[in-house]
């Protein structure tokens, strides 16, 4: 358990809630590590190492909104020193329609991001220098043949999984040797998986087809990770609430099977909310629900991802989806769902 920031604690610990043996009849024993900035700050990140060792040996982690704060001088993303300490080198976000909840532009089917988990615009060297009276910045980004070939191919097992079609793509005609690298492996991943349909497409255009059509079927996505990181930001509120869905950080063996599990929400800290009890729990309870199907422990954690969907259409909704329930109530509904579920699952 990765603790956080904010809201984002906040919000964990109505994850914990849900966890509960005495809910999911799931015995699980947590490891807390306190990634807050300020045992951060006094630890000067060995905290955030800590925590990295033990996720890598527990195979399974859920983690906080944390705050990175600005400043090259300070701690930095916790995120970062995570993601490369355990050789994360997937994160997938999917975006799936919240019953009672009218999505943007007749999107209807889940839209998958699948982007890298490292490199890219993030950990890029950067510098500035004087040229003709005029201040020049630059930066150099780096990606790995490995870490697109594991892109592309998660893209299209997860495709083959959730019957959908690879679509998008990096913006590989302005960028052949860079960004086509990723596209080169996406082209391979398609001859390694011929029934999976296969739309390759522009960046550019793939942001324009979200909002015109494109998603007429399930779709997943595969990204850089700049691209990743903003596509991920766009899809989610097409469906009511960046809070609406988890996202998994998955470090994978030789035959791209996950290694070591991270779930986590895909938004932030939420400073402006912390303490009122209105913030949306969803994302951070559909994490845990996450973490347990890659533990291996499908009957919990289908019967959190149902629970949450339920109350939704019932109507049991918080602000953000036009409704009037706190972040305590939700979960409260939620965890009513899921022992009667698992009460009745385990009768029949």
């Amino acid at each position: 358990m990765l603790e956080g920031d904010q809201t984002g604690q906040e919000l964990l610990e109505q994850a914990l809630r849900v966890l509960d043996p005495a809910v999911t009849r799931v015995d699980v024993e947590l490891e807390h590590y306190d990634l807050s900035l300020e045992n951060r700050r006094a630890t000067n990140n060995e905290v955030v190492s800590a925590a990295a060792e033990a996720l890598a040996r527990a195979r399974f982690g859920l983690k906080a909104a944390t705050i990175t704060p600005e400043g090259a001088d300070d701690v930095g993303s916790p995120n970062r020193i995570l993601r490369e300490a355990i050789d994360g080198k997937v994160i997938i976000r999917t975006g799936r329609r919240i019953p009672g909840v009218t999505p943007v532009a007749g999107v209807h089917y889940p839209i998958a991001v699948v982007r890298m988990a490292v490199g890219d615009a993030y950990g890029a060297k950067q510098w500035r220098e004087q040229e003709d009276g005029d201040e020049i910045a630059f930066r150099t980004e780096r990606i790995s043949r490995s870490v697109c070939r594991a892109v592309a191919e998660y893209s299209f097992r997860t495709a083959e999984r959730i019957h959908g079609r690879v679509y998008g793509g990096p913006k590989w005609t302005v960028s052949p040797v860079y960004e086509g690298m990723l596209k080169e492996e996406m082209d391979a991943a398609a001859e390694r998986h011929a029934d999976v349909p296969y739309s390759p497409v522009l960046i550019d255009a793939t942001y324009a087809g979200l909002i015109s059509g494109a998603a007429d079927a399930p779709l997943v996505i595969p990204a850089l990770n700049r691209d990743g990181d903003c596509l991920s930001d766009m899809v989610m509120p097409l469906f009511g609430s960046i809070a609406g869905a988890e996202s998994v950080l998955l470090a994978l063996d030789e035959d791209c099977e996950p290694r070591v599990v991270m779930a986590e929400a895909p938004h932030g800290t939420a400073p402006a909310l912390q303490g009122k009890d209105i913030a949306n729990p969803m994302a951070m309870i559909l994490a845990a629900a996450a973490m347990l199907h890659y533990a291996g422990e499908e009957t919990a954690s289908r019967a959190i991802y149902e629970s949450v969907l339920e109350a939704t259409a019932t109507g049991v909704r918080t602000p953000d989806l036009g409704g009037h329930a706190g972040t305590r109530e939700f979960t409260d509904e939620v965890i009513s769902r899921v022992r009667t579920k698992i009460d009745i699952w385990a009768s029949l």
